[in-house]
């Protein structure tokens, strides 16, 4: 809880219950609920699950044009990009920060799990603009919607409700001073220089990248959705709740004799992490 209110915008999973069902004369069932990664789903086109490594990390395709959902892995993406131009440091920050918490948990074999479909003509020139930018953030990462809530002290990522000029640092309001009699309109759009437009200095935002603001889709939610040039992805960290055993140590000598000079998944914690971060930072740009 706590690194989730320091970084509210953590690509971990979120898990919003666990629970427990009793039958008479049957064994309890255990489950839990957790936030869903891929959502909206209406126009995803591919999803893949991504542990850094190439151990059985093959999936048969679903044929052309049949209706069944398939998770592929990472040989599967292998030549393709998470292509984020402006968002890939953010996104490479974000995934270090993660990782490394586990790593000090003591835990491995997560998933990086990430779809994409194609962005709409208007979301591609909307996603470039840096007033839209401001705007979709304050919707979407508000009090109900993000963990930190009333009262917490201010973390990175933070973005009140009822002020969205609090996403600028002091550097960025002296550059983008409002024009005369914005007070009174209350429009947030007015609040930047007309030349703040598509394609202007204005749209790389230095504490953006720093802060982990991010550009999250029109939607009150608290989703991991990261719209690049001509590409919107849904990226999120599950699995995270298997540590490095005894019994995963004796896994991971197995599979050494078992696998010579491939790469698997039954890793230390340490090596599991920075291995993940190098497969981020190969596979974006």
């Amino acid at each position: 809880m706590e690194h989730l209110r320091k970084y509210p915008h953590s690509l971990l999973v979120k898990f919003l219950g666990v629970h427990r069902i009793k039958t008479p004369h049957r064994r309890k069932k255990y489950f839990i609920v957790m936030q869903s990664v891929f959502y909206p789903d209406d126009r995803i086109n591919a999803r893949y699950d991504i542990k850094g490594c190439e151990v059985s990390r093959w999936t048969e395709p679903a044929p052309e044009g049949s209706q069944i959902i398939v998770v592929l892995k990472d040989l599967n993406f292998e030549g393709q990009y998470i292509t984020l131009d402006q968002q890939r440091p953010w996104l490479l920050r974000q995934v270090e920060i993660d990782t490394h918490f586990l790593r000090r948990l003591n835990v491995l074999d997560y998933s990086l799990l990430l779809a994409h479909q194609p962005l709409h003509h208007d979301e591609r020139h909307q996603s470039l603009s840096f007033a839209t930018l401001i705007m979709r953030t304050k919707k979407s990462v508000t009090r109900s919607s993000s963990p930190v809530h009333a009262g917490a002290a201010a973390v990175p990522g933070e973005v009140p409700e009822d002020d969205a000029t609090l996403l600028l640092s002091e550097t960025d309001r002296g550059c983008l001073k409002p024009q005369a009699g914005d007070a009174s309109s209350g429009s947030a759009l007015q609040m930047f220089p007309k030349h703040a437009g598509p394609g202007s200095a204005a749209t790389d935002l230095p504490d953006f990248r720093a802060q982990n603001r991010r550009l999250l889709p029109n939607l009150k939610n608290p989703l991991h959705v990261i719209d690049g040039p001509e590409q919107r992805y849904f990226i999120g960290i599950i699995d995270i709740f298997t540590v490095y055993s005894f019994k995963k140590r004796l896994e991971h000598l197995w599979k050494r004799l078992r696998y010579p000079g491939q790469s698997f998944s039954t890793v230390s914690p340490q090596t599991y992490c920075l291995r993940l971060c190098q497969w981020v930072q190969d596979h974006t740009k």
